[in-house]
């Protein structure tokens, strides 16, 4: 197995791989810093739509995380993407929080709360979901519109709990208006790797996806060629491992036991380079 150094570029998750709520996960900072001494190229992908790019980049630097603005995707941005690049003309009925409206607007897509005159229904994650919005999204679909969403996490960590996601409330619209979502930005689409990998101008042999989901994170970097380490500090289980067959390449309690695994190997090779001479 390839050294965990040795890859031209990094894609993290956000939500319980690099921080949890306001708390930054165990050997986070020290592993990226190391990533950047040796001028890896990085990408910090997440699937939230309740935070935009610009708060996914103020929070990382309130943690002590080196980054750019330009090395953040979030599903509400990528959505906007998707807009621009197949359905520019698109009215959008969205179902979700103003950071999402935000990210779409910031690309100058059209929404729209007349489900009658909508192309397009999005949902990502509401923490003020209600039956009226179920009623118009329903409603918008049975005219027509489509059914996309941003992301397909049905809950997220946050400290001390696990809250519905994205694909909680998109069930409900689906059950209401008796159509699937023909769409799903978020990870692991292919449309969301495909981004990431153009960002970061590498192969997708060499890049690594961290992240601690298995069937967003890990399956992403698998049906994309990249290789894959989950850390056991959000979602996922060993257990998880077991009952789903998604099985990533690395596995790390945390980013100290990477660190630590890497240290090791890095004695070992010099030892046996003392003895060959």
């Amino acid at each position: 197995m390839e050294n965990v150094y040795d890859y031209d570029a990094y894609c993290f998750d956000l939500d319980g791989t690099i921080y949890v709520s306001q708390m930054i996960l165990p050997g986070v900072n020290s592993f990226i810093s190391s990533l950047r001494s040796q001028g890896k190229r990085l990408l910090f992908l997440t699937n939230t739509p309740v935070h935009t790019r610009e708060d996914c980049y103020k929070r990382l630097l309130s943690l002590g995380v080196s980054c750019e603005l330009d090395e953040i995707l979030t599903a509400g941005y990528v959505s906007g993407m998707y807009f621009a690049e197949y359905a520019p003309d698109a009215r959008v009925l969205v179902v979700g929080e103003e950071a999402l409206r935000s990210e779409l607007r910031a690309i100058g897509i059209t929404m729209t709360e007349d489900p009658t005159q909508s192309t397009h229904v999005l949902v990502g994650m509401d923490r003020q979901f209600h039956y009226d919005k179920l009623h118009l999204a329903a409603k918008a679909v049975r005219h027509g519109a489509v059914l996309m969403a941003t992301n397909p996490d049905s809950c997220c960590p946050v400290q001390g709990d696990i809250i519905p996601d994205t694909g909680s409330i998109l069930s409900s619209i689906e059950a209401a208006s008796q159509q699937k979502a023909s769409v799903v930005i978020g990870k692991p689409s292919r449309y969301y790797a495909d981004k990431a990998l153009q960002l970061l101008n590498v192969s997708s042999s060499s890049c690594l996806m961290i992240g601690d989901r298995l069937e967003t994170d890990i399956l992403l970097g698998q049906q994309n060629g990249m290789k894959t380490a989950l850390v056991l500090t959000g979602i996922s289980s060993r257990e998880d491992i077991q009952e789903t067959g998604i099985i990533p390449d690395y596995i790390w309690s945390s980013f100290n036991e990477c660190i630590m695994e890497q240290d090791n190997q890095y004695k070992h090779s010099m030892v046996l380079q003392m003895k060959r001479t």
